[in-house]
């Protein structure tokens, strides 16, 4: 990669994608599922921490875009007893539903598993959100998502976009390492509250808030005209 200028090293290594990389190794798979699922135990707490204030009790229906096996929207749905969820995720995530967290949390009969792509279509809800996805991916493979649920959000829709949110240049902060791991990993990077309101911008959004977490991680959240 430093001898290249480029990021995205698992490619020129692997000769594939590093999500595609699952359903090449089965000891691969084991591994990278067994870190989302850790990673999201540490995770849910700190979103909902970070959105305790973002007036859910006027949302309806929330959906979980690439929600992995639905730990974080289940744990949502177990606090807001008012709340119906999906999650949209790729059919070979969701396969196996002893693996999905709906029944774990018992709200089963309040979370629906989608089979789908999010650049393709997402289904229709209220708000949404996205934990660890939009730094996956380059600016304009962001703004792709982002338009396609800001085409299916109701009028007036909200979305949350959480992620580790880079600080000022001066203050360490667990992200800037994160970075260069994404720097390695995929077309993505770690970015600032303020780059993803620039995104949130160009797919369309508006009234931006930044709701941070006392974790690592924080929320960016914004509604959509009407």
């Amino acid at each position: 990669m430093i001898r290249d200028g480029e990021q995205n090293a698992f490619v020129r290594e692997f000769g594939h994608m590093a999500f595609e990389h699952t359903s090449q190794s089965s000891r691969y798979e084991s591994v990278f599922n067994e870190a989302m699922n850790s990673y999201s135990s540490m995770q849910t707490a700190w979103v909902l921490q970070a959105l305790e204030h973002a007036h859910l009790h006027a949302v309806k229906r929330l959906c979980d875009v690439g929600g992995g096996h639905g730990h974080t929207l289940c744990s949502f749905l177990a606090k807001y007893p008012h709340l119906e969820g999906l999650v949209l995720e790729l059919p070979s995530v969701i396969a196996d539903e002893t693996k999905l967290w709906a029944h774990h949390l018992d709200v089963a009969d309040r979370c629906e598993f989608v089979g789908g792509n999010m650049f393709e279509a997402v289904p229709s809800a209220d708000a949404y959100m996205m934990k660890m996805i939009l730094h996956d991916w380059n600016d304009d493979e962001c703004v792709q998502i982002l338009k396609n649920i800001h085409d299916a959000a109701a009028p007036g829709g909200k979305v949350f976009i959480i992620e580790h949110l880079i600080p000022a240049p001066d203050e360490a902060h667990f992200a800037k390492l994160f970075d260069i791991h994404m720097m390695c990993w995929g077309t993505g990077r770690e970015r600032t509250a303020h780059e993803y309101s620039e995104l949130l911008e160009r797919a369309g959004w508006m009234s931006i808030t930044v709701r941070p977490s006392p974790g690592l991680i924080g929320a960016v959240e914004a509604r959509k005209p009407g």
